[in-house]
């Protein structure tokens, strides 16, 4: 399927984690010029593994000054910016199973990277959408944004909110033809994934715990009815279906690629 995406940019912040570069070399392969911000301390050498014409731009999504910047940097260098992509995820590394397992103190850097950043990144886009009256904008959320994580309530209640901003942006940027929707991923096998494993292992007997892989395969059984691991590239397929023209009727909504493990009436 011909996306039409051809010669476009996209910037996608986030872009050298495990979705982000998915979503990064799917872009890539449209033919599209790509923005590749991200906090990640080797995001030039993992930019420039995917493409040597990658924009690579090492900071801080909480940093407002800094998305403003890498879009002027992109837009100056691309010449435009027709499309954005949240890709960032942060969860806190604990298990937070009762809630209360958790301090209070524990929230704020969660709130602040998974949807303080994303209002950076949206607002920074804004001027550019509203002039170009075209592009999208897509949110990568979560499953735990609309079922209530047991494990890490902070990240759920910044991914809920998150779903909400979006609908918000997608209200706003509709009279300019600039569509916005979210992406919410079921299981992957990423950092953050990990580190869920991790945090609720380290508090097991040590005969109790599970390797990664055996406790992340009897997670998908019980909540997955396909029974399956989402890849990144799956992800990374429906970002750029998003972006297209393909979508130009799909604004405000949350795509979920988790094997059914949420399903809405």
């Amino acid at each position: 399927m011909d996306l039409e995406l051809k010669n476009q940019s996209v910037a996608v912040f986030g872009g050298a984690g495990t979705i982000g570069q998915a979503v990064v070399k799917r872009f890539i392969e449209e033919g599209c010029q790509v923005l590749v911000f991200d906090a990640h301390p080797s995001t030039d050498e993992i930019s420039k593994s995917m493409h040597e014409n990658v924009l690579s731009i090492r900071s801080n999504v909480v940093d407002y000054g800094a998305v403003k910047m890498g879009l002027k940097d992109a837009a100056n260098r691309f010449g435009k910016i027709d499309h954005v992509v949240f890709s960032v995820g942060a969860g806190s590394g604990k298990f937070g199973f009762p809630f209360w397992n958790l301090e209070p103190s524990d929230w704020s850097r969660i709130l602040e990277i998974n949807l303080q950043g994303a209002v950076n990144v949206a607002h920074a886009f804004a001027p550019y959408a509203v002039r170009q009256k075209a592009g999208s904008i897509t949110f990568f959320t979560s499953v735990a944004g609309q079922i209530g994580s047991q494990t890490d309530p902070p990240y759920s209640a910044a991914k809920a909110g998150l779903i909400n901003f979006m609908q918000c942006v997608a209200k706003d940027l509709a009279p300019y033809r600039v569509r916005a929707n979210a992406i919410s991923p079921g299981m992957v096998a990423s950092e953050l994934n990990r580190s869920v494993w991790q945090a609720g292992q380290e508090l097991l007997p040590e005969e109790d715990r599970l390797e990664y892989e055996d406790w992340a395969n009897e997670k998908i059984r019980m909540i997955s009815p396909l029974n399956d691991w989402q890849r990144p590239e799956d992800l990374g397929a429906m970002a750029a279906y998003l972006a297209s023209v393909k979508a130009r009727q799909i604004t405000g909504q949350v795509i979920n690629v988790d094997g059914g493990q949420v399903m809405h009436a």
